[in-house]
């Protein structure tokens, strides 16, 4: 057999006669037959590759001598040196695979073991399906001609039993709240405490005046003052939450989150019954309905949400008050804000500023608490005072019907205030619908 042909029948026997725990399922005794068949591979490849080195420099050199290249050496040779380099790359290989299997022997065991010891039931490696593969057992019985180009169909994916075992999914622990709602009312007012269920207070309800100039020895005119006595009765904001035993134990933050939404409902619910309370019931008389409710001064402009506005201004300093606040809904705010003249100009400032709210020289409160189209104007520290009796407490407790029985935990909050509103006048409410 000459020597050109041997790598090719070589290769080919000795795929042909490769132990299957190789290339198939795994026996215990595959790892010590890898090294040995791994030894084995290289041994004769080695050889091989000598022997294909050795024949194309015996044709070159007798090319050399003879001073010719015959077209037959030459086509001898260059088969010769391109079968070289192609072995070469076979065993670069056969190599990298037979090493792997050891490695997988394990992995191909637990499989088997996990499906019964049924052959191919479990998912197949990279390296496996390129080492049993169809095409490469039929390159190299070929005589490993040209190149080959292997394309594995059992790609690693994000199914279970492929790489979906080792991807987690990630975790982020922080509260997505909802909004909240900023509460401003409050902060406008005079706010005290007391240690009682009603504030009793006094207010002045007559001044007639009398002065003038009199003559020596004349009597002085009498003028007349009056008080009377009011009261403002302590009222109680509360609200439950029930949360099982369970919930409350397995999650370090459901406790904060519950107390923390607790307070801001009754912190909301007590803004609006500052702003709008009736008065009646348990409900607060809020300042809209001890305001002084609006009257346009006659003969002054009042088309306008500015115009109406001022003019409540006007209101509140003929009844000697100085006005330090405007209140209204933050629709009707963006309106004013939005007003133009005549060549397109903004009014208020420059959209690309960031400014305080102010009107007429005085701090503007937007807020959701008033409907839309309501206002107010006025001193509001001087019109009204707040007075705190609890402030918030939130308590948890089982004593709540059949808690106990039902693993239940209620979660209450509880604040209690009274609101008096000592000086109406200094206080006007109004809308903006124009005629």
């Amino acid at each position: 057999m000459k020597h050109s042909k041997m790598p090719g029948v070589s290769l080919a026997a000795m795929i042909a006669t490769m132990p299957r725990a190789a290339i198939g399922a795994p026996r215990m005794e595959v790892a010590g037959g890898v090294e040995k068949l791994l030894a084995d591979v290289r041994q004769e490849l080695t050889r091989v590759g000598d022997d294909v080195r050795r024949t194309a420099e015996d044709a070159l050199k007798q090319t050399k001598e003879q001073g010719a290249l015959s077209a037959e050496t030459k086509a001898l040779a260059d088969q010769g040196l391109s079968k070289m380099h192609e072995l070469q790359n076979v065993v670069s290989t056969l190599t990298g695979k037979l090493e792997g299997l050891e490695a997988r022997n394990t992995d191909l065991e637990q499989a088997l073991a996990g499906a019964g010891g049924k052959r191919g039931s479990a998912a197949q490696s990279l390296g496996a399906e390129i080492a049993g593969s169809a095409e490469l057992k039929n390159w190299l019985a070929g005589g490993a001609q040209g190149g080959l180009t292997l394309r594995p169909t059992n790609a690693i994916t994000t199914a279970g039993g492929s790489g979906g075992g080792v991807i987690w999914s990630g975790e982020d622990r922080a509260v997505a709240g909802m909004a909240m709602q900023k509460l401003a009312i409050r902060s406008l007012l005079t706010v005290a405490t007391t240690e009682s269920d009603v504030v009793i207070y006094s207010k002045q309800t007559t001044r007639t005046k009398a002065s003038a100039t009199v003559a020596e020895g004349a009597a002085a005119p009498a003028g007349e003052l009056g008080w009377t006595q009011a009261e403002a009765n302590v009222r109680k904001i509360a609200e439950v939450i029930h949360a099982s035993d369970e919930a409350l134990a397995d999650s370090g933050q459901l406790q904060s989150l519950i107390d923390q939404e607790l307070r801001y409902s009754l912190d909301l619910e007590e803004e609006e019954q500052i702003l709008a309370g009736n008065g009646v019931g348990q409900n607060l008389s809020g300042l809209i309905t001890e305001a002084t409710a609006f009257s346009a001064a006659a003969g002054l402009a009042n088309a306008t949400r500015i115009d109406r506005l001022r003019l409540g201004l006007l209101q509140v300093a003929l009844a000697n008050y100085a006005a330090n606040g405007v209140t209204l809904n933050p629709v009707d705010w963006a309106a004013i804000e939005l007003l133009k003249d005549t060549q397109g100009r903004f009014i208020f400032g420059n959209p690309n500023t960031s400014a305080t709210p102010r009107l007429w020289g005085l701090d503007v409160v937007p807020t959701l608490s008033h409907s839309a189209g309501e206002w107010m104007v006025g001193n509001f520290a001087m019109a009204a005072t707040l007075y705190d009796r609890q402030e918030t407490e939130v308590l948890i407790s089982s004593e709540h019907g059949t808690n106990f029985v039902d693993g239940l935990k209620t979660v209450k909050g509880t604040k209690r205030l009274a609101l008096a509103c000592k000086r109406p006048a200094a206080l006007v409410t109004g809308d903006f619908t124009f005629a």
